[in-house]
């Protein structure tokens, strides 16, 4: 029974091969890709008629694109460490928000050292679930995570300071 099931597959894929080669081979090619240099060739006809905005402050257009393509960076100064491995889930300054935006990681913003380390602890041990933050500690020594829980309990007052 197996053997008439996988020789009816064969047969019936052979078949599809067959016929979509004798149509034109629509993704080599063919009618399909007549359509797509159609396409090609308007987009370069409107891109070629439409001239580029006059703008007086070209230079404070370009800084504030770069600013909003890399998103809010912290007002103070974070790690590199806390910038590669934290930041894209916790905020550039462990808000838990990127442009008004909640982020997948919670805020850390002003949790104590302690309760940090624990959790990072908690995490690396498996006792919290949850396997990004898991795989992120698993190659971190005790130190590290004391590095780390004592950088982001420092953010509030960071701010405190800028803020004044």
């Amino acid at each position: 029974m197996k053997n008439i099931i996988a020789i009816i597959s064969t047969v019936i894929v052979l078949g599809l091969m067959g016929y979509t080669f004798n149509n034109g081979r629509a993704f080599q090619g063919g009618e399909a890709g007549n359509i797509i240099e159609d396409i090609k060739v308007s987009n370069n006809q409107v891109q070629m008629n439409t001239q580029p905005p006059q703008n007086d402050n070209i230079e404070e257009d370009k800084i504030r694109a770069l600013r909003n393509k890399a998103g809010n960076t912290a007002s103070f100064e974070v790690s590199n460490n806390y910038r590669s491995k934290c930041a894209s889930c916790h905020g550039a300054d462990g808000s838990g928000l990127q442009n008004g935006k909640k982020l997948m990681g919670p805020g850390l913003f002003g949790q104590s050292e302690e309760k940090l380390y624990k959790d990072l602890i908690d995490f690396k041990a498996g006792r919290k679930e949850n396997l990004i933050m898991k795989g992120l500690l698993i190659n971190l020594s005790e130190e590290d995570l004391k590095e780390y829980a004592k950088e982001i309990a420092q953010f509030k007052a960071k701010k405190d300071a800028l803020e004044k």
